[in-house]
This record gives structure tokens, C-alpha cells and sequence, in this order.
């Protein structure tokens, strides 16, 4: 077995600008033309990044948008370029897949921004398992206002509160005492399949505790119920070659799970640095470890927060500097994103942009403009394993 690891360490939504099909994708009735999430945090004030910027950060985001960053102008040491999308959606589940080598084959359903969101027979679904005669909002809505809207009327009612979003999502909101945890995760479990086959990309688990409005606070116990990829991904690969996986965050929900030798979880985007640091100094020969951080996108992307992005992402710096010190000879360190979401844009949604490909560990190497898959198959072609079912390995 080859000595080598490798570590693919997501940054969820930090895109870079300059997706050539971004006026097919909308924030409201705004096409996603000229959206940038880092550049545009660059410009609202200039970013201390040293660590990524060194692998070459600045200069993927002038090669994918055309566009300088302030801050970021180093000279490259790591392999660097920008990454283009083919699938047809901007969403965490399309992203992951894709660099793992397996673009989606099919258009996602979403469910209509009209109140009732969900059809009939999912509402009747949700109340047959829940146990209840009905639930509450059933609209889109924004997670932590929909518990401020409604969580009082749930823990008296004891309905769970269902909406969705721009994304193909179904998320369930209920209260982690008085409806109970392991009860609104059996019910996402139990819709979950349901709204596969209607090609709902995720039916996610929502806990919330406090007892009034204003003292209502979302849980860290999170629960990603997604539809599983088509076709094997590195994860499948890597495991069924006798492999040691590590999926960091929410990696393992991503992939239904499937081929994860151990989970690393934890309670913020913090805990999860310290699981990367870990592994990079004990990950076995030969493993693969993929990452997820994805507090850039929750916390901050889809609430606008320009000044908390910008710090995020320095904070972030630090981490993969850290990181970074932990390397051996043969590792190596790819980081990149799933899409945008420029804090900087009209409304909450997502944004289509090409995304960063920085690598660590094989020296000084401009690759260009790369596809989603080719990040996966440089992932197996550097761990010695056999191709993804699309791609090709710039290493």
C-alpha cells in the first residue's frame, strides 16, 4: 500500500466568481452574473489569508473572475486554479458529488415558494409518522426565524414545523425535549425516502431548545438525511480497495454514509478544525480524509454578514496554517468549495460561482481551469487507486 494520504478539505460556499453559466441561476429574480464571494469580501476590506493565499488563493480568484482580491496577491508555492461545475444545481449535495466524481445526472425537485410549500400526500406522510394531525408553517423560510415564528405554537401543539428553501430540501424543526430528539430524527429518517424518490436532495433534522420566542436556539445535533449518489464516488472507491476514510463534518451525510470508516463530528466549524489537525498528524498510510466546514455558508453566506465571512475565513486561515505544519512527505492537501454564496448578493440563496483548487504537498503547479471531477480523480490517481467515473488527475 502506498504511503501517501491525502486530505480533501471542503470550505462550504467559498466560491470565487466567473461560473460561465451563471446567468442560468437566480437569487430571487437576480441572475447570479458577476456574484463573487470572496472577491467581494476582499473589496469590502482586504483579507489576511497568508496560508491559503501562499498556495495561490489570489490567483485563482483572478484566473477564475478576472477579478483582484485585496489582500491576497502572493505569489503561488501549491498547485492552483479554479474549478467549473457542470451539474445543474448550486447546492452542497451537487458540489460534493461531483468532486468526488460523480455529477448529478438529474434536475433536483424544489419545492414551490407558495404557503402550502409541501403537496398533500408529504404533509399527510409527515403527520402519519410524527403521530400528529397536521404541522406548522409548511412555506419557505429561513431556519432560525421559522422557530421564532413558530416554536411557542409547537411546543403546544406538539406539531413539527416543515419548510424548505431555495435549495431540494425538506427540513423539520422540532423542539429537542418537548417533542423529542430521537423522535424528529426517526421522522426525517422516515419521510427521507419519500422525498427521494421525488428527487428531494435531503430531509434535514432541525432541533431546537428554550421556551419562549426571543430564547429559541438551534441545536448542534443536526441531522442530514440525503439521497444517496448514483454511482460510486472516492469515498466507495477508496474504501472497497481496503482504504482507512475519515469524513470530517458533514461528509458523511452527504454520502449516505457510505464508504466512511470513521465519522468525525462535533458542535462547530472549531471542533472540526481540531479533528483535521488530529488526523493530519495520526491519519493511517494510505487514507482518505474529507473535509466539510460549513459555517462560511450557514452562518454567514446565507445571512448576508459580510464582516463575519471575512472573519471566518481568517480564522479559517489559521486552521489550515496549522493544518498544514502537521504534513508529511507524499501527503497530499487539496482545498477547495461546493459553490458560492456572496454575502455581498441580493437576497439568501446561493450563488453559481467556479470555486478555488489549492493543493499542498507536490510543490509549485498552475493547473488552470479544472472540472468539479478532475479534483476527485486527482485524489485517487495520488492515492494510487482506480479512476472516478469522471475526471481527469492534474497531478
Amino acid at each position: 500500500m502506498t504511503s501517501a494520504r491525502a486530505f480533501l478539505i471542503v470550505m462550504d460556499s467559498v466560491g470565487i466568481g466567473g461560473a460561465p453559466d451563471a446567468d442560468q441561476f437566480f437569487c430571487g429574480d437576480v441572475p447570479d452574473t458577476g456574484a463573487n464571494t470572496v472577491g467581494h469580501i476582499a473589496r469590502a476590506r482586504p483579507l489576511l489569508m497568508p496560508n491559503l493565499d501562499r498556495l495561490g488563493l489570489g490567483a485563482a480568484i483572478d484566473l477564475a473572475s478576472g477579478a483582484t482580491a485585496p489582500g491576497l496577491g502572493a505569489t503561488p508555492q501549491g498547485i492552483w486554479g479554479a474549478a467549473t461545475e457542470i451539474s445543474p444545481g448550486k447546492d452542497t449535495p451537487s458540489g460534493h458529488w461531483e468532486m468526488a466524481g460523480v455529477p448529478v445526472p438529474w434536475e433536483w425537485h424544489y419545492f414551490p415558494d407558495t404557503t402550502p410549500a409541501f403537496p398533500d400526500e408529504v404533509t399527510r406522510r409527515i403527520c402519519e409518522l410524527a403521530g400528529t394531525e397536521g404541522i406548522l408553517a409548511n412555506c419557505h423560510a429561513s431556519g432560525t426565524q421559522v422557530i421564532e415564528d413558530f416554536g411557542a405554537e409547537h411546543i403546544r401543539s406538539g406539531w413539527p414545523i416543515c419548510y424548505t428553501s431555495v435549495d431540494s430540501v425538506l427540513q423539520i424543526a422540532a423542539h429537542e425535549d418537548h417533542f423529542g430528539l430521537q423522535r424528529l430524527i426517526d421522522l426525517c429518517q422516515g419521510i427521507a425516502p419519500m422525498l427521494h424518490q421525488m428527487k428531494v436532495g435531503r430531509a434535514i433534522a432541525r432541533p431546537f431548545i428554550g421556551e419562549k420566542p426571543g430564547e429559541f436556539t438551534r441545536t448542534s445535533n443536526r441531522r442530514d438525511f440525503a439521497i444517496a449518489p448514483p454511482q460510486d464516488t472516492i469515498l466507495d472507491i477508496a474504501s472497497a480497495a481496503g482504504r482507512v476514510t475519515h469524513a470530517i463534518g458533514k461528509i458523511g451525510d452527504i454520502f449516505s454514509h457510505r464508504g466512511v470508516t470513521h465519522l468525525h463530528k462535533g458542535k462547530s466549524d472549531a471542533d472540526l478544525g481540531e479533528h483535521l489537525i488530529r488526523l493530519g498528524k495520526e491519519a493511517e498510510f494510505g487514507s482518505l480524509t474529507f473535509a466539510n466546514f460549513v459555517e462560511f455558508d450557514t452562518n454567514y453566506g446565507h445571512r448576508r454578514d459580510v464582516a463575519g465571512y471575512a472573519a471566518q475565513l481568517e480564522w479559517f486561515d489559521g486552521v489550515a496554517g496549522r493544518f498544514l505544519e502537521t504534513l508529511g512527505p507524499g501527503d497530499l492537501a487539496i482545498f477547495t468549495a461546493d459553490h458560492g454564496n456572496d454575502p455581498s448578493w441580493t437576497g439568501t440563496d446561493h450563488t453559481r460561482e467556479r470555486v478555488p483548487v489549492l493543493g499542498h504537498g507536490l510543490g509549485a503547479r498552475d493547473i488552470g481551469h479544472v472540472a468539479f471531477s478532475d479534483i476527485g480523480a486527482s485524489v485517487m490517481a495520488h492515492l494510487g487507486l482506480p479512476a472516478t467515473y469522471r475526471g481527469t488527475s492534474f497531478l
